[in-house]
């Protein structure tokens, strides 16, 4: 299950747009209310106003998510900014998933809050599609990961292969990404602890995830 990245009371999920991130956190939040009692999502995307955890607001509140949003979160008024909320995952007891831009530049908003996130203990994962530009090698990979981790001052504990080619996914395109995740995760030292799928093109050993992230095109 999905929820098994809860190894803390945080969790972090970053990852290069158009790798499935969002896509990922708010699975993440929605199988995680279906298992605690107090669960909230924070929407740290200050990069890319058109794949948001803003954008699935109203169904992650309808299955009791607390949802932490920027001020201008889905209004014609497009500024970067933090939630005003978004401390609550430190003073409250809830499990917290935070969705973050999509590189060093979006990773940065979270330095202010390294030491917040270690004192209460949390787990970054890093959302890897092969068949994306910025993890088309190992190498664009690892400069990402490390690009990342130097501009939050957090470390990843894991890799997630979310390999796919959108609406032209099928199984042999998951299958043919693990190879590729996996080298990714060798080189970086960084495990690969999950390889996510639709049902439809899942095999034995992935974790089935749900198209639920609302597309803006």
């Amino acid at each position: 299950m999905i929820t098994e990245l809860f190894k803390h009371k945080a969790v972090i999920i970053c990852g290069h747009f158009g790798t499935g991130k969002t896509n990922i956190a708010v699975n993440l939040a929605l199988a995680a209310a279906d298992r605690f009692a107090n669960v909230c999502i924070a929407d740290l995307d200050t990069v890319n106003p058109y794949f948001r955890t803003a954008d699935n607001a109203e169904e992650l509140r309808r299955r009791n998510v607390n949802v932490l949003l920027p001020q201008f979160a889905n209004t014609n008024v497009d500024i970067p900014s933090l939630p005003p909320s978004f401390p609550l995952i430190f003073t409250t007891d809830c499990c917290s998933v935070t969705d973050v831009g999509g590189d060093e530049e979006g990773a940065a908003v979270l330095r202010g809050f390294a030491e917040r996130y270690e004192s209460i203990g949390y787990d970054m994962y890093y959302v890897f599609n092969a068949f994306r530009p910025e993890n088309a090698n190992t190498e664009y990979s690892l400069y990402s990961l490390r690009a990342i981790e130097a501009a939050s001052g957090l470390k990843f504990s894991g890799i997630i292969n979310n390999s796919n080619l959108g609406a032209e996914t099928d199984r042999s395109v998951v299958f043919s990404a693990q190879e590729k995740a996996q080298e990714f995760a060798n080189e970086s030292g960084v495990p690969l602890v999950m390889t996510t799928a639709f049902e439809k093109n899942a095999f034995p050993g992935c974790t089935v995830i749900e198209d639920v992230t609302k597309k803006l095109f």
